[in-house]
């Protein structure tokens, strides 16, 4: 007889993350209409079937509960759902039939020692895998159909009267609703003008998000914002609280130095990467509000040196993919599909989650046969009708093949065949697929005249980005001299267009780390993202040119103001600072062993806490010396071409 500690809600593995995933995509609202995702999504498995198997040495009575329809069987013998059922001694076969059309079928069971636990199975009357469920799941009250948010009230900062209006100043970004209280009986209802930025609220023709004749009965959608404008008012006529949703976590990290401008670098980054990390990694709070590959795959590093959730993670994997059976790549771009499997990685490389990693590795293997059989003779990936071959919104040589994507692949094969061959599994189908295509890449795009990659050889322009080189360095697939010519070539020269955007500046700059470019990345980090900051960012952006001024700043998409100024991807100063400053990074999955090599020189104090699985280490630098703290073993400190190993809370001093 078994007695579990605790029930959960439970569902078909991967379908709440799926379901959810969708309804987040379908979020996105653009002056007054909705706007779903414009890619295939799979939606949850509406009926299922869930199974066990008991030993009773006493009788006991359970009650089932459910999202949906369905009954229970005890032994073949079929009873109502949400009656209680008396199960005598013996063994007992239950199952629970539940369908749902509207959402995801799940069920929920109390009694003293049948209840829905981990040891459950699920079925979709094809396979049947170990039931799914979430440590956030476990009262009858809740509904898995439902994500549940803590709320903070808010109320304006600062509110600005005008000629024409009031403008109220929140003082941050809120992610949430608006309450609306009529203070003078004359006015009948309002219109709120939303913005991220004053002069987006207070440009009523075109502010991204408008809503007309509200009142406090109005129903008011969740929207992301900073200000509010409602025009024909006096300030005493109306009032208005913000009610800001959000997923409580810990922060894990703290950064503090004596350099202010990189402490609100830190700050800010954290701010940015919080909103826009609730139950899935999202691109931006305003818009898009969908779950992006690229977008994620960089919110994971950011992750681990922040926040370290690992739940947000494995949700958001699952979600991008959906179930096995693709129908066309992710997001509807082919290297986002690349990412997604380099991601999984990432993920196993920070956690050393083999689970999930049994769990996701028959989708990684359907997405890596899926990217092979859009490959030609040369194992060349190419974009086919329909499929968009991202990379970045600067300009690139996309004409027949690029570059880049052929050197994303080549990592993901890599990372592929060592997920395979963590778990057992058999990839012998893929050996030396990697190393073919970087022969293929190398032979074909680089350009020994020029010193690096072009972007595409069948144009014939040979025209260099940046975007293939970085990927070469960052995934090591270059040899030294090669990476050499890389750095003098493209990455500090000054002729090879400069990237705008937060997205590829994280690549870059971690390809200048990995070449010993620290005094450049950080100068990059206080200047770039300092720039933001000193136009006023409170959070950072989708994008930055510091050429633009004025309101050319929110600018995007041929949209007066299409630019997220809250976007995932703005917070890469975490990693960037957290695995090349303070110089932490795994040296076996999960940390298991681990590895800290500071480059502090441009800092006088230090004060930093970062988490690593199962701990954290702490860094702490002032009068000219480094100490270094780990709450557990594995640990070694490199420093100035020697190594110390790091005991569980025995302090190391360098300097």
């Amino acid at each position: 007889m078994r007695s579990s500690i605790m029930s959960y809600w439970l569902w078909y593995p991967g379908d709440f993350e799926i379901h959810q995933g969708m309804i987040q995509n379908f979020s996105r609202e653009e002056r007054g209409m909705g706007w779903p995702a414009y890619w295939y999504m799979d939606d949850c498995y509406c009926n299922v079937m869930f199974s066990n198997e008991y030993e009773l040495k006493t009788s006991t009575e359970f009650t089932v509960y459910a999202k949906g329809t369905g009954f229970v069987s005890v032994d073949g013998h079929k009873s109502q759902l949400s009656q209680s059922i008396r199960c005598p001694i013996g063994k007992h076969k239950i199952e629970v039939q539940v369908g749902n059309t509207q959402g995801l079928p799940c069920i929920y069971i109390e009694g003293e020692v049948i209840k829905s636990d981990p040891t459950w199975r699920v079925g979709n009357f094809i396979q049947t895998e170990p039931a799914g469920y979430s440590d956030r799941y476990t009262l009858l009250s809740q509904d898995p159909n439902q994500m549940y948010f803590a709320k903070q009230a808010i109320l304006a900062q600062k509110v600005t009267p005008s000629k024409k209006g009031v403008l109220y100043d929140f003082g941050q970004v809120v992610n949430g609703q608006i309450q609306v209280d009529l203070l003078n009986p004359l006015i009948q209802s309002v219109t709120l003008c939303y913005g991220e930025s004053a002069t987006e609220a207070s440009d009523v023709e075109m502010c991204y998000y408008k809503q007309e004749q509200v009142t406090p009965e109005s129903e008011i959608r969740k929207r992301a914002f900073r200000y509010i404008y409602i025009p024909d008012i006096n300030e005493s006529d109306v009032e208005l609280i913000a009610y800001h949703e959000f997923y409580p976590r810990n922060h894990k990290a703290t950064f503090k130095t004596d350099n202010h401008i990189m402490n609100e670098i830190w700050k800010t980054s954290q701010t940015t990467y919080d909103l826009c990390s609730d139950w899935f990694f999202i691109d931006g709070v305003k818009s898009d509000r969908w779950i992006w590959a690229g977008d994620a795959y960089q919110t994971n590093f950011i992750n681990q040196y922040s926040n370290f959730d690992e739940e947000v993670d494995k949700r958001t994997i699952i979600a991008l993919r959906g179930h096995d059976g693709i129908q066309q790549h992710i997001n509807t771009i082919v290297d986002y599909s690349i990412l997604w499997i380099i991601s999984i990685y990432n993920h196993y490389q920070m956690t050393g989650d083999v689970d999930f990693l049994k769990f996701i590795f028959k989708r990684m293997q359907g997405m890596i046969d899926y990217l092979r059989k859009q490959t030609d003779e040369l194992g060349f990936i190419y974009g086919r009708e329909n499929d968009w071959v991202f990379i970045d919104w600067l300009e690139i040589d996309k004409e027949g093949i690029t570059a880049a994507a052929q050197l994303l692949l080549v990592r993901a094969y890599q990372a592929f065949i060592e997920c395979g061959k963590a778990i057992g599994a058999d990839v012998s189908n893929y050996k030396g697929l990697p190393e073919s295509l970087l022969d293929q890449t190398i032979k074909h795009f680089w350009d020994d005249d020029l010193g690096c990659f072009i972007d595409s050889y069948v144009s014939g322009k040979r025209h260099v980005s940046r975007h293939p080189n970085i990927i070469a360095i960052i995934y090591g697939l270059v040899s030294k001299d090669k990476q050499k010519s890389i750095l003098e070539n493209v990455l500090l020269n000054d002729q090879i267009p400069e990237i705008t955007t937060p997205y590829f500046k994280f690549f870059e700059q971690d390809a200048l780390c990995k070449l010993g470019q620290f005094q450049d990345v950080y100068k990059i980090i206080e200047s770039y993202w300092g720039g933001m900051l000193e136009q006023g960012a409170t959070t950072f952006w989708e994008e930055y040119n510091p050429d633009d001024v004025g309101v050319e700043h929110y600018s995007m998409y041929g949209d007066k103001y299409g630019k997220s100024l809250c976007h995932a991807w703005g917070s890469s100063p975490i990693y960037l600072l957290g695995r090349y400053f303070i110089g932490l990074k795994p040296t076996e999955v999960g940390y298991r062993k681990f590895e800290i090599e500071p480059h502090l020189e441009m800092f006088n104090e230090v004060n930093c806490v970062l988490p690593i699985k199962g701990g954290q280490v702490e860094i702490n630098k002032s009068g000219g010396k480094i100490k270094i703290t780990a709450s557990r073993d594995g640990g070694m400190v490199k420093y100035k071409g020697k190594d110390y190993q790091i005991l569980k809370n025995k302090m190391v001093t360098l300097g």
